[in-house]
């Protein structure tokens, strides 16, 4: 579990913004949101990938865009 056990997944996709399906149009603010919360440790790359429908290639994907336009330059760590 990445996110603090005193909270649950649902409030931390609440904290960060994030959907609670796949099924949404993905901008790249909703991109960046995913990226964050999995860096953050707000949730695990393993519950982004499985709540996302998300590839490893895909997230690697957003990570470099989101690194790209400022985001934070620390590599996340694999899960």
């Amino acid at each position: 579990m990445a996110y603090p056990r005193d909270i649950s997944i649902a409030d931390a996709i609440k904290r960060y913004g994030l959907p609670q399906t796949h099924r949404v149009h993905w901008s790249k603010a909703r991109k960046d949101d995913v990226v964050r919360a999995v860096r953050d440790r707000a949730i695990s790359f393993t519950e982004a990938r499985a709540r996302y429908l998300l590839s490893r290639s895909e997230f690697a994907q957003w990570e470099r865009e989101y690194i790209a336009a400022g985001g934070e330059s620390a590599r996340m760590e694999d899960a």
